[in-house]
């Protein structure tokens, strides 16, 4: 009697899914996905491999047993194609051991290669059997499948492990979702004309631009934009795009992308930036030029489960970028690109051959800096990924020797002199003596339309507070503890009143300065690191409209908040910048800002540093589970092990979880409501609740006060039903430790 090998049980349409089927299908995905970036043999290998240890025998028994239940199979299948790879692939067979729970080690893969059982022959010949033309990659021999580039560097061929574990982990992803949800074929994406999608972009430039009305400065921002496109048929690599704020980079950066990859055959254009604020700002732009269907917004950091039936439908939720156009978060971003879970990394082969803009570069963290450059590096160098950095404060990466030796060309003639061309605001420094806050507040609502930005949200809601009792109809508060949808509101009304010549008075944290646009005549900031203090600044001024120069006002206030993580830039701004014997010298003197980013990057030993040291030992080694969690660590007593998360990849010191803000609006529990009773679709209604998740540090939940006030949906994702304030968002005020955002 033949046998019939299963890969899943049955589906919507009754029918099972045989293990030939998904082992070619899946194959043939991940060759396609990895033959981007010159590895597509070895995507089919692993596509064709990954689930070969369901072939044995018990594993095909306890399907039937388990099917149209929960239960797992609960005997592993992982384990035999990856040691039957090694030979041929090398450390990449890492990524078949990994495809249901992450990628681990190099060290964890050798145990499993010495637990070789006695049912391996009987189990390979059975899965031969079902996939014949399996055997000739075994024959490879030891020429073997793994790129020679690869060979040359371990940083490259981790980076290339990373990226052909994505390719690997969304072909699997795709085929079995097809398989359950009915489908004859995987649903993917056809390539998109990258050359009609840039014909759409410039006609609807122009038409904004009629739009939009004049400015003074729209001849300055046109020819930036036109030099930006000139640039765009320059080679793959890593440019720079240092330009004034309010000088059109999120249309200029787009254009040069979308010019480049018309020109150079990419397949994507991903937009990186540090604040949601800003993606959903920019996105919003992106679709109104490009189309809805062509522009994906990607910021949720909801954490889906990773197994289990239940995990099955929620992984459904987990993006993989299958877009021509993305905008995303910096921590979205590189978060994956470190990380080791499928959920996160199944996306990351979309960034070969594609163009990778990162805005406001001056926002990476120091801590973590030397792997990102050094990945950035690798990306362009071996894998097609052309990088744009851009902002107003371009960080002097060259002063660091991962990029010491780069050439980084600039897509902007002149930074200096256009800088200069474009001055549109005067510093002021309130820095001695020291006023408090309440006189900060007092003075500045003095003026009719004002921006405050702090340091914190404590110090945020203070200055709010303080004024709203005077001026209710006048006065708006914003921080990240405040839902995407209600930022929103609160930034379409101030932007209305500004226009329309009302008073406003705008108090917000750090996360308006990264590329927010908002045009007020005077800003007043905290003492904050030099970037933050110039971005601040343009936010005044910015179309160059009043008769007189903006003001900008830095205040050292006594009582103010000081995050931790301020001290040293605060610092080396205090050396570099403000009053002087020979006059005052502001934030936007670029040549002293060159100055400032090499005394900033060696007093935090930027180069050097605990962390990247031990992240890119971990990297050269392939310990995958080290540089995400961190290294292992005996206890103290000598009677466990830990991993040490001081020394683990993390955008974010404090890990986050998201909240839906139920209170903020009858839609969001609505959509709550759905999500609950149609589980199946978690990644339509996750979409639609996106704009009411509100991020909190996951240390809050340690306080039972907060803990209790949220209630866990599944995963990362809760639903918050404490107070939520229309003024300023969910309070956590019971914290000790302040946030910056």
């Amino acid at each position: 009697m033949e046998v019939v090998v299963w890969a899943h049980s049955v589906n919507s349409r009754l029918r099972r899914h045989l293990l030939s089927d998904h082992a070619r299908e899946t194959g043939a995905l991940a060759r396609r996905f990895a033959g981007e970036f010159g590895a597509g043999e070895l995507g089919f290998a692993l596509g064709l491999f990954h689930d070969a240890g369901k072939a044995r025998g018990c594993w095909q028994r306890r399907l039937l047993e388990v099917e149209g239940t929960d239960e797992a199979v609960g005997f592993p299948h992982k384990d035999f194609g990856a040691r039957w790879l090694v030979d041929v692939a090398g450390p990449a067979a890492l990524a078949i051991l990994g495809h249901h729970g992450g990628l681990t080690s190099v060290t964890a893969f050798e145990e499993v290669i010495r637990e070789e059982g006695t049912l391996e022959e009987e189990v390979k010949r059975a899965f031969l059997a079902e996939v014949p033309e399996a055997e000739e990659i075994l024959r490879v021999g030891s020429r073997g499948l793994v790129p020679v580039g690869w060979l040359r560097d371990p940083l490259t061929a981790e980076l290339g492990i990373r990226l052909v574990f994505s390719a690997l982990v969304d072909a699997d992803h795709l085929d079995t979702a097809a398989h359950f949800d009915g489908l004859d074929a995987p649903a993917v994406r056809r390539d998109a004309d990258m050359g009609a999608l840039l014909a759409r972009f410039e006609q609807q430039r122009l038409e904004l631009l009629v739009k939009r009305g004049g400015s003074p400065i729209d001849a300055v921002r046109e020819r930036v934009y036109r030099r930006a496109v000139e640039h765009a048929s320059q080679a793959t690599g890593i440019y720079r795009m240092p330009a004034p704020t309010g000088i059109g980079k999120t249309l200029s950066s787009a254009g040069f992308a979308l010019h480049h990859a018309a020109l150079l055959g990419k397949k994507r254009v991903i937009v990186a930036v540090p604040f949601i604020t800003v993606t959903e700002q920019n996105a919003k732009v992106y679709r109104s030029m490009l189309g809805t269907e062509n522009v994906l917004e990607h910021h949720s950091a909801v954490t889906p489960p990773e197994s289990g039936a239940q995990g099955r439908r929620w992984r459904s939720a987990a993006e993989n970028w299958d877009s021509p156009f993305v905008v995303t978060t910096t921590v979205q971003l590189f978060d994956s690109l470190f990380g080791r879970k499928p959920s996160q990394m199944r996306k990351l082969h979309r960034l070969a051959n594609s163009v990778l803009i990162l805005d406001e570069v001056q926002a990476l963290p120091l801590r973590v800096l030397v792997p990102i450059l050094d990945a950035l590096r690798v990306l362009s160098e071996q894998f097609g990924t052309t990088v744009l950095l851009t902002s107003a404060t371009q960080p002097s990466f060259e002063h660091l020797q991962v990029w010491n030796d780069l050439e980084l060309p600039s897509v902007v003639d002149d930074p200096v002199s256009l800088f200069e061309q474009m001055r549109r605001v005067s510093y002021e420094w309130w820095l001695d003596p020291k006023p408090s806050l309440d006189e900060v507040a007092d003075t500045a609502g003095k003026h009719e339309q004002v921006l405050v930005v702090v340091n914190t949200v404590k110090d945020a809601r203070k200055v709010y507070q303080r004024w709203v009792s005077e001026s209710p109809d006048a006065t708006w508060h914003l921080s990240a503890r405040m839902c995407a949808a209600h930022r929103r509101a609160v930034l379409d009304a101030v932007r209305e009143r500004l226009d329309d010549g009302l008073p406003v008075r705008l108090v917000s944290t750090q996360l308006i300065e990264a590329g927010v646009d908002v045009d007020f005549p005077v800003v007043y900031r905290a003492m904050a690191p030099a970037e933050s203090l110039q971005q601040a600044a343009g936010r005044a001024n910015r179309e160059a409209k009043l008769p007189e120069l903006g003001k900008v006002v830095i205040f050292d206030a006594h009582d103010m908040s000081a995050p931790a993580g301020y001290t040293i830039g605060t610092g080396a701004t205090r050396t570099h910048f403000g009053p002087r014997p020979g006059g005052a010298v502001d934030p936007d003197d670029l040549p002293t800002l060159s100055k400032y980013y090499r005394t900033l990057f060696q007093r935090s030993n930027t180069d050097e540093g605990a962390r990247s040291v031990e992240i890119q030992r971990n990297r050269a080694k392939f310990d995958f589970e080290a540089v995400t969690d961190g290294p292992l660590r005996r206890s103290h007593d000598g009677q466990g092990a830990f991993r040490d998360r001081e020394l683990a990849f993390r955008m974010l010191d404090d890990e986050t979880i998201s909240v839906v803000a139920t209170g903020y609006a009858q839609q969001a529990a609505d959509l709550m409501d759905q999500l609950r009773a149609d589980p199946e679709h978690a990644g339509h209604w996750l979409r639609k609740l996106q704009p009411f998740l509100v991020s909190l540090p996951r240390r809050v939940l340690n306080d039972p006060g907060v803990a209790d006030l949220c209630t866990q949906i599944v995963g990362d994702l809760h639903e918050w039903c404490g107070a939520y304030d229309t003024g300023y968002g969910i309070d956590t005020s019971c914290l000790v430790k302040e946030e910056v955002w």
